[in-house]
């Protein structure tokens, strides 16, 4: 993948895992399925005659390019899933995202105050989790979705024994 204009250079990013995907789109199926149905019910009442509001094209148009607009929201997800990285430095942590809007965050390790993991149930089903890192700044929070469990514990334990260094001024 070539290196985005704002990544620092000569970083190696690792990865979130594939299986990732699979969680985005069950995410996106249930998002999806509620938002096209609720805006299909004004078709359904148009066509069993309980309203005369909104016209025909209208009540199906509304849907179809909710729908449309969904489809291309599916095409992207594998590609938003490659773009999320993140790299271990001495003495901070950077995480990356975004495909139109990329983004790079540096977490120094002497500002995170805890590391968080939470994992939904499609996540646990995968052996997935998702790893938090909170700072003293509401704006730094960050996060990395979609790493295997076992990598979320281990960087969650290093994280916080670097975290503790740093504040120790070690």
């Amino acid at each position: 993948m070539p290196t985005a204009a704002i990544d620092p250079p000569g970083i190696t990013w690792l990865r979130v895992s594939p299986k990732y995907v699979t969680v985005r789109l069950v995410e996106w199926a249930l998002g999806n399925l509620v938002m096209v149905a609720v805006l299909s019910l004004p078709l359904v009442f148009v066509r069993l005659g309980w309203w005369r509001w909104p016209p025909l094209w209208l009540a199906i148009g509304i849907p179809a390019f909710m729908l449309l607009l969904a489809l291309w929201r599916l095409v992207l997800i594998p590609r938003q899933v490659r773009a999320i990285g993140y790299a271990e430095r001495d003495d901070d942590l950077l995480i990356r995202g975004g495909i139109f809007f990329q983004r790079v965050m540096v977490v120094p390790y002497g500002r995170m105050q805890y590391v968080d993991i939470s994992a939904g149930p499609v996540e646990r089903g995968l052996g997935l989790c998702t790893l938090k890192l909170h700072t003293a700044s509401a704006g730094t929070n960050a996060g990395i979705p979609g790493l295997p469990a076992e990598e979320g514990a281990r960087l969650r334990e290093q994280l916080s024994a670097r975290g503790e260094a740093r504040l120790a001024g070690l």
